[in-house]
């Protein structure tokens, strides 16, 4: 049997011949096992099958009326028993169809009929399919999600495609009020997800776009172009304190550490140099990234435009969490990368324990029959850093990295900031092509003029070409770090890319709403709020700030950034803090004299930073300033109640002190059987008749409380004083 639907031919699995029609009139042309040209029509009610013969109608060519005549009575006695077995004609449905690609629920057979089935619908509603049917890889796509960062209810609805009311209502069930524009951290929004049964993968694999110009992949097949080898841009990275910029010391012989605040680095800074292998001159181009937790989107900014990575590991303090971090970063970019233990000079450094513990992140010394680059030196002392400069140039030699100088500047945002005097700074690598005075330039939704470029050693210059890292002024907003910058020379082409431009979310934006606007599943907004006004020297600092004020816990008291801005702490500024009681903390940022004066005139609280480690402990104290103490009981003592008598005052309990000791107005619980009856103070305590303060340890007493007087003997006293804990956020 063949059933007909919407261009779809479904077979039978075990065809059965389930009426038969013994009408000598009817005449069945070939063979029934031959599928395609074997039609029996069996007219069902609803929830059964229909054929229709309209297309034989249409089809057949009749030899003779005879034939014709034959046809129709037959069809009319086949429609009269029909009639009368129809209530009795059930469907086999395991026999019915057998089609795994079929998910509905319910079929809709084509009308044949316009006149006679004009206002039927006839519907197969009975056949269940197969529960175990395997689901396409469409199907695990749509079920699968991923969630890295925090989301409003709309923005999860949209994901998950499941109204906002249905979540808002899981959450209220839990105890959690929210409304639609509300942020939710990442384990509540996954705990939703995976309430609608979504597979949520622990890694967005959609960081790495193939938009991002960290790998460019040319097309050399235009004639026109003029390819060059370009030099390779190497990203140092490694946990605070290894080493990283004594090492670039080295390396450049420079004193850089010196003139870092604190001795730690806290901003992306570039540094070129050339390098004599195999007879060339080779320009390599050095990124030294922050080693601190709160720069993770600096050390990803550096990731994405590396073409080599240098992991920096102290040979006395071995793997560290940001250690990890890069290592993790280093392979889910797939940069070529050199291991370079360093601080080998000191004494007790196991180098091959270390060795074996790198292992274990499939990072393996070729010595050891792997293939990675692990490099011994001494940045202090300038021991093995000619062998590490070669292998960057033979790593460099092999990728055979190539750029376009005939085509307009492409590369990446590094930072930006407000300059006093030059106003918007932007510091940029450029990838491919050449960048020009007088191009026009288009980050995101920004677009400026190059008015001015500026090489490493200062100095103005008119072009730059592909693996350089210069200083543009050229916009009048500063530009997101970390965007990708394209030049163009015609109107047209900006109109294009502009409307082209997703707007999406950078992750400053997506912390700073997490900060203001948090909703956790395990806690409720706090009601106490730290008000905050930052600002920063560059957008890379307000990031860092931003992301370790995230990590801070909040249950207790919740951060609140009124502003979080970018240049010197201004008027303005000042008197924002004073209209919203806010704390105004400044980063690498200055105070002119009439901000000063201004801060004295209105008593504003205003503290500068110049490290970051103490500009978190100090937003960490002022929020435990604002927690009340908590107490927790001190066991001092116990006691068992032998009589009971009443006195004017009240009624006494005779004691004997087994443990420890009884002090008056102390605190102290009462039970009986293990069970409490009684919280409170002890009001009055005497020794035979006297009053005491404190009676020790196997004594008697007298124990009486203004405000209990249903003592019973064998009642447990126990005594305790509260201790003030410790405060934590």
């Amino acid at each position: 049997m063949i059933v007909n639907h919407q261009e779809a031919i479904y077979y039978l699995e075990s065809p059965k011949l389930v009426q038969y029609n013994n009408d000598s009139s009817i005449k069945l042309e070939g063979s029934i096992k031959n599928v395609n040209n074997s039609v029996f029509d069996v007219s069902i009610e609803k929830n059964n099958i229909v054929s229709s013969n309209k297309f034989d109608k249409k089809n057949k060519n009749y030899t003779n009326n005879e034939d014709l005549v034959d046809l129709k009575d037959s069809k009319k006695n086949k429609s009269k028993i029909n009639k009368r077995e129809r209530k009795n004609f059930n469907i086999n449905q395991k026999d019915l169809l057998h089609d795994e690609s079929i998910n509905d629920d319910i079929v809709r057979v084509h009308k044949f009929s316009k006149k006679k089935n004009k206002n039927k619908q006839v519907i197969i509603n009975e056949i269940n399919f197969d529960k175990n049917t395997n689901l396409n890889k469409n199907d695990l796509n749509q079920k699968s999600i991923s969630i890295n960062n925090s989301l409003t209810i709309q923005e999860l609805s949209d994901k998950l495609n499941f109204s906002e009311a249905e979540i808002i209502t899981y959450l209220f069930l839990k105890g959690i009020s929210v409304t639609r524009n509300q942020s939710i951290d990442v384990l509540t929004a996954k705990d939703i997800a995976l309430h609608y049964k979504f597979n949520v993968l622990e890694e967005d694999n959609s960081i790495i776009e193939s938009s991002n110009l960290n790998k460019f992949h040319l097309d050399q097949s235009n004639t026109n172009s003029s390819f060059v080898q370009r030099s390779p841009i190497i990203a140092v990275f490694g946990h605070v304190d290894h080493g990283k910029t004594t090492l670039l010391d080295s390396i450049l012989n420079t004193k850089l550490v010196r003139k870092e605040v604190g001795g730690i680095t806290q901003a992306i800074s570039a540094y070129e140099m050339q390098w004599s292998y195999d007879s060339n001159s080779n320009k390599l181009v050095f990124l030294d990234t922050p080693g601190h937790e709160a720069f993770t989107d600096m050390r990803i900014r550096g990731a994405k435009v590396a073409d080599i990575a240098l992991l920096i590991i102290a040979a006395d303090d071995g793997l560290k969490p940001q250690t990890i971090e890069s290592i993790k970063l280093i392979q889910k970019y797939n940069l070529p990368c050199i291991v370079v233990i360093n601080k080998i000079d000191k004494t007790n450094v196991n180098i091959l324990k270390l060795k074996e513990v790198l292992s274990e992140y499939d990072i393996l010394d070729r010595e050891w029959g792997g293939q990675s680059i692990i490099i011994e030196v001494s940045a202090l002392l300038g021991r093995n850093i000619n062998q590490l400069l070669d292998n960057i140039c033979i790593l460099s030699q092999l990728q055979k990295l190539s750029a376009d100088i005939s085509s307009l500047a492409q590369g990446t945002i590094l930072e930006s900031y407000l300059d006093k005097q030059k106003g918007v700074v932007a510091n940029i690598l450029i990838q491919n092509g050449q960048l020009k005075l007088g191009d026009t330039i288009i980050v995101d939704k920004v677009i400026g003029r190059i008015k001015n470029i500026i090489n490493p050693q200062n100095i103005s210059i008119n072009s730059s070409g592909p693996s350089s890292i210069v200083q543009v002024l050229a916009f009048s907003v500063m530009p997101k770090a970390g965007e990708i910058f394209y030049c163009v020379n015609k109107e047209k082409e900006i109109k294009n890319h502009l409307s082209s431009i997703e707007n999406n979310k950078s992750s400053l934006n997506n912390d700073l709403r997490l900060i203001n606007n948090k909703i956790s599943g395990d806690y409720k907004r706090a009601n106490n709020q730290l008000k905050l006004i930052i600002k920063t020297d560059t957008q890379g600092s307000l990031e860092a700030i931003v992301h370790a004020f995230s990590k801070i816990p909040q249950t207790k008291v919740s951060i609140h950034l009124i502003a979080a801005n970018i240049g010197d702490i201004s008027r303005n500024d000042v008197e924002l803090a004073l209209a919203s009681e806010s704390i105004l903390v400044g980063f690498h940022v200055d105070l002119i004299n009439d901000v000063k004066n201004l801060i004295k005139m209105y008593n504003i609280h205003v503290k500068t930073f110049s490290i970051i480690y103490d500009l978190i402990d100090y937003i960490e104290n002022c929020m435990l300033d604002l927690i009340d103490f908590e107490y927790e009981p001190d066991i001092i003592g116990k006691a068992t109640v032998q009589t009971v008598f009443s006195i004017n005052k009240g009624v006494v309990a005779g004691c004997y002190v087994n443990i420890g000791k009884l002090q008056k107005m102390s605190n102290i619980n009462v039970y009986r059987n293990n069970e409490l009856l009684y919280t409170g103070v002890l009001n009055s305590l005497k020794r035979i008749k006297n009053d005491v303060n404190e009676v020790l340890a196997d004594n008697e007493c007298g124990v009486l409380c203004n405000d209990y007087n249903a003592w019973k003997p064998l009642d447990v006293i126990e005594a305790y004083q509260l201790q003030k804990k410790e405060k934590k956020l």
